[in-house]
């Protein structure tokens, strides 16, 4: 008997992941394009999307290793990771752009300064991915899960700057269940996760929550309630970022007659 609950386990996690496959080729498909492209930092949530991209798009998607300061292992993970799942890709270090375009910023200090400084890899890379969408009318994909995305991990009109988002229906626990199931490499699976921002950084140290806790909330379990209310608060606080820009709807009703008829 749990040898058949373990089956049927398995079974159900591979009818999520053909669900989310043919959702990405839906989406694709409305837009009127060929495919995805989509950056691979050697981590889990990259890994799994290279494997559901595979699904969705068999030839018609493009990996992009993009370093930028980064380790040398995260690099290699990635390039191991898509051609485990044999999907196309291209290497493009971004350290050179990025400092040339630091040298011409204004020099900042701080913590403030830190993280602008530390926010531009991620928008440097949008950049990027958009490039190669446009030349190969791809969308581009994200990599955030649901974790992440309820609580705004993630970098606006950064790795936030994407057409897509076939991974924020997941909790990191589900993306980690997923990836088993998809044959994800155990090495990656191992690998704590980190945004690889700066040298030691982790996901959890920078969130000061642990996904256990997150998803926890997330799944509507009990949790502390300094758990709670940072999760609330962080959630309020980012709430920007998923939402497009606000305008100024209720000046609509005196934009009218004479106002709009030019001089």
């Amino acid at each position: 008997m749990k040898q058949y609950a373990e089956v049927m386990k398995v079974t159900h996690i591979r009818q999520v992941a053909v669900s989310i496959s043919g959702w990405m080729r839906q989406v694709s498909d409305s837009a009127g394009a060929a495919g995805g492209v989509f950056g691979v930092s050697g981590g889990l949530d990259s890994a799994l999307l290279v494997a559901l991209a595979k699904d969705a798009w068999q030839e018609n998607c493009l990996g992009l290793v993009l370093p930028c300061h980064s380790s040398q292992t995260d690099v290699s993970d990635a390039i191991y990771v898509l051609e485990h799942f044999d999907c196309r890709y291209k290497v493009l270090d971004l350290t050179p752009v990025y400092d040339c375009f630091i040298s011409t910023l204004e020099e900042s200090e701080g913590e403030s300064g830190f993280m602008a400084r530390a926010n531009l890899k991620p928008r440097l890379r949008m950049a990027a991915l958009y490039y190669y969408a446009n030349m190969m009318n791809y969308m581009v994909v994200g990599t955030t899960n649901r974790s992440e995305y309820h609580i705004g991990y993630f970098t606006k009109y950064g790795d936030g700057g994407v057409d897509l988002l076939p991974l924020a229906i997941l909790t990191k626990t589900e993306v980690r269940q997923l990836s088993k199931v998809l044959g994800v490499p155990d090495r990656i699976l191992a690998k704590t996760p980190s945004g690889g921002l700066w040298e030691g950084q982790t996901d959890e140290g920078e969130m000061g929550l642990s996904y256990t806790d997150l998803d926890a909330y997330l799944r509507g379990e009990k949790v502390s309630e300094t758990v709670r209310k940072k999760i609330a608060d962080m959630h309020r606080k980012s709430e920007h970022k998923r939402n497009l820009p606000p305008i100024p709807a209720h000046v609509i009703h005196l934009i009218k007659g004479d106002f709009t008829k030019g001089e």
